[in-house]
């Protein structure tokens, strides 16, 4: 993930020296506040997730500062710091859904068919490194890749109002209720990835000189758990929109 951000950098570096522009000349500053929604999820919904029966975002904050670079004509970079946070608490009725859980004094682990509450919290540092084109002189799209350093995490849950087969389809039943002590408890925290990255497309809009709205999509090509992690078979990305305002400081 280190080369990855060391070689953004480098090609954003390099662009520049093509036009003959100094990196860090004439550089303009925005600040934005936003707020993200989205989830934690896989790309195409399983068979096992027969429904989503809640959805409930977390406080999805995000704090930036960018500078942006004029190039040549209408195009342009920008680039930022970004604290954010990403984060979803989901009720899903499945079947036949790979789990591993603590239930009572034991572990237990194998398929399992009733509903599943995830709770995901991510608290991140952001960089985005985009390449800008200004449509007009108020609206600015822009692409580019983003890279994430995760400084806190939280993927935590529980599954209640079914029944688990120990190791496979046919294993031993085992009922789980509603009520805590009841249900089985599972926290995978431990086996999320720090670093991040992923693609982030969108465009600022300024109504006055200074003061803008935008409108974010980011979407991650890293899977948030480690590779080795199998308990939860499919992999899950973060599949963000973000909107809020913009202020430009210089």
């Amino acid at each position: 993930m280190k080369r990855y951000i060391l070689s953004a950098v480098l090609t954003a570096a390099y662009a520049t020296h093509c036009f003959g522009i100094g990196l860090f000349d004439n550089l303009r500053y925005q600040a934005r506040l936003g707020y993200n929604i989205g989830g934690t999820a896989p790309v195409g919904m399983p068979a096992e997730i027969r429904s989503l029966e809640k959805f409930k975002p977390k406080a999805n904050l995000l704090l930036g500062l960018d500078a942006y670079k004029p190039l040549s004509g209408k195009w342009g970079i920008m680039a930022g710091f970004h604290y954010e946070n990403k984060g979803m608490e989901t009720d899903a009725r499945v079947k036949n859904y790979h789990m591993e859980m603590r239930y009572g004094d034991q572990v237990i682990a194998g398929m399992f068919t009733g509903n599943v509450v995830t709770k995901v919290e991510e608290w991140m540092l952001t960089m985005p490194l985009q390449a800008t084109y200004d449509v007009s002189p108020r609206v600015r799209v822009k692409a580019g890749p983003y890279f994430s350093y995760v400084m806190s995490n939280d993927f935590s849950g529980y599954a209640y109002d079914g029944y688990l087969r120990e190791g496979n389809p046919t294993g031993q039943k085992i009922e789980l209720g509603h009520d805590e002590g009841e249900r089985g408890d599972y926290d995978f925290t431990d086996h999320l990835r720090h670093w991040q990255f992923g693609v982030d497309v969108g465009a600022d809009w300024y109504f006055s000189k200074r003061v803008g709205v935008y409108a974010d999509l980011t979407w991650g090509l890293s899977a948030v758990f480690e590779k080795d992690f199998k308990t939860i078979e499919q992999k899950l990305y973060p599949i963000f929109g973000s909107v809020g305002v913009v202020y430009k400081l210089k």
